[in-house]
């Protein structure tokens, strides 16, 4: 009886779309927020505050806002993800890991970022998943 459960639970591809899916809106909120609420130009005054070039925040909403959408349409969804790897990153090294590890942490801490950037690694090594517009 489980086995046979276990087999209607196995879908890999559609794990692999909600996953992609889940990643991308993400992604979009990330840069909605950047936009919509922090405004582009101050986020990058919150980048110059916290030592990097402001003007990288522009170049920072453009990969989130269209990797997001990349990785929900499913367009080269491994590069995508692997590319995106390094804004999770910068997010812990710059931002959040002074703040210690949990994200309910004064600032937030790196726990969500770290889950996310491995998330995205998941994600390029089990593929876009069913309905992608690329399949590799």
């Amino acid at each position: 009886m489980l086995a046979t459960q276990n087999d209607r639970l196995r879908n890999p591809d559609l794990a692999a779309l909600i996953l992609r899916v889940t990643l991308g809106g993400l992604f979009l909120a990330h840069a909605g927020l950047k936009i919509v609420v922090f405004t582009p130009a101050g986020t990058a005054q919150f980048f110059g505050s916290i030592g990097l070039p402001g003007g990288l925040a522009y170049p920072v909403i453009a990969a989130e806002l269209l990797g997001g959408i990349a990785l929900i349409i499913g367009l080269q969804v491994r590069l995508v993800a692997l590319a995106l790897v390094p804004l999770m990153l910068g997010t812990i090294i710059f931002s959040h890991g002074a703040n210690g590890f949990f994200f309910n942490n004064q600032g937030g801490g790196w726990e969500y970022p770290a889950f996310w950037a491995i998330a995205l690694i998941v994600q390029a090594l089990i593929g876009p998943g069913a309905a992608a517009i690329t399949k590799e």
